[in-house]
């Protein structure tokens, strides 16, 4: 049997709705349920076999308990190494490089620092900040939030220089970018799961969350040619960020899409808020993500049972779980064969800078 555990927070309906797909599919042979974590030992062996993560950007405990799963050989969704090294701005000045397009954006040092850090820690730091060769670059309006974070939390819009300094003064130890401010025309924030399923919904960002009027289902809200470069840009940007799942966000002026926010490995997915289209899209390519990358493991436990040269007992007990595996009403013939075995993530330890090939400046 293999299991599958969920680590959420807040949400309610998206995480009731994937244990009850992947249970309703697993029948018995793949169970999933919620997690519970205590004292975690460093010995001991790893209770599940998969792990969604949904909170661990916010508990550090859960983190850190996830790290140690996956050094055992639990699968861990999002990559909990990856996730834990990236940041906004890393993430825009790779996307620029990838050939995404990117407004204009600036890291901005912190306001104010945390106890033990003195004037004299701090003497590589420009000081003051030339704030008008800033605004020269970026542009006037633009968009201040901070460098690492989501929900749109602390994201503030400027339109003097006056406003700027204003808003910056109140950002305490939050370190900021100022990002060049896009009038769109149509937005839009795409789901994708795996790095290769994606769905384009409408979107509108000056709705209230929950309020219903944020997402809009429109099949035909791009032209054919501008669909064509969002879901290439979306695959490009999650492949190289190594997220299963992400949601990539498009603010979309004169037909080009301007990636404005990429790093939201545990995106939004309540009913409330989607809407029942998007949320049972997303719950089905979830559990099929989770079947696809458990057939990864049975295949690749099953070349480590060829290795160890076990007992003839225990290569029948793992073909009948190899097989009852199989036997599940899942997509398998889109698991099965190298070529998917190459777009997933070999090792947890690999850096980025292994796994990109970025093109000449």
């Amino acid at each position: 049997m293999k299991r599958v555990g969920i680590l959420v927070g807040r949400e309610n309906t998206f995480p009731a709705a994937l244990i009850r797909n992947i249970n309703e599919r697993g029948q018995g042979v793949v169970t999933a349920d919620f997690i519970t974590l205590g004292g975690v030992r460093y010995d001991a062996p790893p209770p599940y076999d998969l792990v969604i993560d949904r909170i661990s950007h916010e508990v550090p405990f859960y983190r850190a308990a996830l790290k140690r799963l996956a050094l055992e050989g639990t699968i861990i969704i999002n990559n909990p190494f990856w996730w834990s090294a990236d940041d906004k701005f890393f993430n825009f000045s790779l996307a620029r490089k990838l050939g995404v397009a990117i407004p204009r954006t600036v890291l901005l040092p912190q306001k104010d620092y945390i106890k033990g850090i003195v004037s004299e820690s701090l003497r590589n730091l420009e000081f003051p900040l030339d704030w008008q060769a800033i605004i020269d670059y970026v542009g006037l309006p633009a968009i201040m939030k901070p460098f690492d974070g989501g929900g749109w939390k602390n994201v503030s819009r400027v339109n003097t220089l006056e406003e700027l300094i204003t808003e910056y003064d109140q950002t305490g130890t939050l370190c900021m970018t100022l990002q060049e401010f896009v009038d769109f025309d149509q937005f839009v924030r795409c789901y994708c799961i795996g790095q290769e399923e994606v769905m384009i919904m409408a979107y509108d960002p000056r709705k209230p969350y929950l309020s219903g009027e944020q997402y809009i289902y429109d099949p035909d809200y791009l032209a054919p040619e501008l669909k064509a470069r969002v879901i290439k840009d979306v695959r490009t940007l999650c492949a190289a960020l190594g997220y299963d799942i992400n949601t990539v966000e498009f603010a979309i002026k004169d037909n080009v899409p301007y990636a404005i926010d990429f790093m939201n490995p545990a995106p939004d997915a309540e009913l409330q808020s989607v809407g029942e289209f998007y949320h049972g899209w997303v719950t089905e390519a979830v559990t099929n993500l989770v079947f696809k990358r458990l057939v990864l493991l049975c295949q690749s436990s099953r070349g480590a049972w060829s290795r160890r040269r076990p007992h003839r007992a225990g290569k029948k007990v793992e073909r009948r779980r190899k097989q009852r595996l199989e036997e599940l009403p899942l997509p398998l013939g889109e698991c099965r064969g190298e070529g998917l075995r190459k777009k997933i993530v070999s090792s947890y330890f690999r850096t980025k800078a292994l796994t990109l090939t970025l093109p000449e400046r």
